[in-house]
């Protein structure tokens, strides 16, 4: 190859690369936004039960709305992408996820609490998509060879999520009027209803404007051209099925640890204000900001745990993380006072590494039936669902939320069995020596 058309192949590359700097960016916000919706989680619980004077186990419905949505709409998320592509499958999602963040207008406007589940059904039935095309779309943005750095630098944006959501959330949702049900039977009835009215609105603007970027940023990936995602379609000629693909012990265990990690991880996050103005009394407003304290920690603890993992197998931190969040717990669960927050905080340190660990260890060696445990895993995301109703049911029962945190606990004790004695995969791929 002569000087000039090095030179013109050089140019070529260079300027390719710079094309695929917007369309990064405009994937990477997907991480940043439903990151923030996630968050503003801890911020609505507290909020609804003021508002709809709602039991724990009632609140911990707005768990159950959100992440029954991933369960029901991944495998049809997953067919309507291989069939009409990434980019559509981004735009419905964003499409569902401006709609729900608008429906909560009307929910505040009639006041039931059934209409505001409804509209965070809708808006992660459209996260289910975002999440579905984001991470292959920002592997392929760019150089093969730093496709793990784009990805890390994208899923930091979740953890500044984290962290600005409560902040935000809380001033311009949370209130620090908070009447009892005494003081609330003692208003006049024009008073009360003017009251709840005030309360419900004030999640009008906030979600007004998310919608409105949604919406913004709908129409910027709808002009935008982006590179398409070609699946190879390869036939395995013993088949892949659940039974079969189960009998793997490690991807069973890592199914039922991510089931129970996912259900740690919402009941100690969302929860967080609900938890703290109790145990330590602090204002929600306050609260708020510890919970944005908690969501930094989050992000600190995944950089700072994929640095240790140089030294320290991943199986071990994980075994060692665990055993030091089932302590944290039982702080939270007997403490009095400001130690209590600390410990939630730090629980969210060290839960920050469960997720990415528990996955890439239960779908190592699995030869091609990767794809179908990465969904069995994926899918696990249930118990974000079904684990926080435990945690609101004990709270009610025993009169204390504190008494609610035996729950992650327990799921600390899974992901810690997990850990030590079936992390390791026993049953080995077949070797195809065709593809050798």
């Amino acid at each position: 190859m002569d000087k000039s058309t090095l030179k013109k192949t050089t140019i070529a590359v260079q300027k390719g690369r710079q094309n695929f700097l917007f369309p990064l960016i405009l994937v990477t916000s997907l991480f940043f936004f439903w990151g923030f919706i996630h968050n503003l989680d801890p911020v609505l619980i507290p909020h609804l039960k003021k508002v709809f004077t709602l039991n724990d186990l009632e609140t911990a419905f707005v768990d159950f709305s959100v992440f029954i949505a991933y369960f029901i709409m991944a495998l049809p998320a997953g067919y309507y992408m291989r069939r009409y592509g990434y980019k559509s499958g981004i735009i419905v999602g964003l499409v569902l996820f401006a709609l729900g963040s608008f429906l909560f207008i009307p929910a505040a406007n009639t006041r039931q609490y059934i209409f505001f589940l409804g509209a965070l059904f809708v808006i992660s039935c459209g996260l289910t998509f975002l999440e579905t095309a984001a991470n292959p779309y920002v592997t392929i943005l760019g150089a093969p060879e730093t496709a793990t750095r784009r990805l890390n630098f994208s899923q930091s944006f979740n953890g500044l999520a984290a962290f600005l959501a409560p902040v935000i959330g809380g001033k311009f949702i949370l209130s620090d009027t908070n009447l009892t049900d005494e003081q609330l039977l003692q208003m006049l009835p024009n008073d009360r209803q003017l009251y709840i009215a005030q309360e419900a609105a004030s999640v009008k603007g906030p979600y007004l404007v998310l919608g409105i970027l949604i919406c913004i940023i709908t129409v910027l990936f709808a002009i935008t051209k982006l590179p398409d995602i070609k699946h190879e379609e390869k036939t395995d000629s013993e088949g892949s099925s659940i039974s079969k693909i189960l009998k793997n012990r490690h991807l069973k265990w890592a199914v039922i640890a991510q089931f129970f990690y996912i259900g740690a991880q919402v009941c100690v996050l969302s929860f967080f204000i609900r938890f703290t103005t109790t145990s330590a009394g602090i204002t929600q407003v306050q609260a708020s900001w510890y919970a944005g304290a908690a969501g930094l920690a989050f992000m600190i603890g995944r950089f700072a745990g994929t640095f240790i993992m140089q030294y320290i197998a991943p199986n071990k931190l994980l075994m060692l993380y665990a055993f030091i969040n089932i302590l944290l717990s039982l702080v939270a669960i007997f403490g009095t006072g400001m130690i209590t927050v600390y410990a939630i905080i730090s629980i969210a340190f060290f839960m920050s590494i469960m997720f990415p660990t528990i996955f890439s260890m239960g779908i190592s060696d699995l030869g091609n039936d990767t794809k179908l445990g990465s969904s069995l895993i994926v899918m696990s995301i249930v118990g974000g669902a079904l684990l926080p109703l435990g945690l609101g049911y004990i709270s009610d029962i025993t009169g204390n939320i504190q008494y609610g945190y035996l729950v992650p606990a327990l799921c600390f004790m899974v992901v810690f069995l997990y850990a030590w004695k079936y992390w390791q995969p026993t049953i080995k791929p077949a070797l195809n020596i065709s593809k050798l």
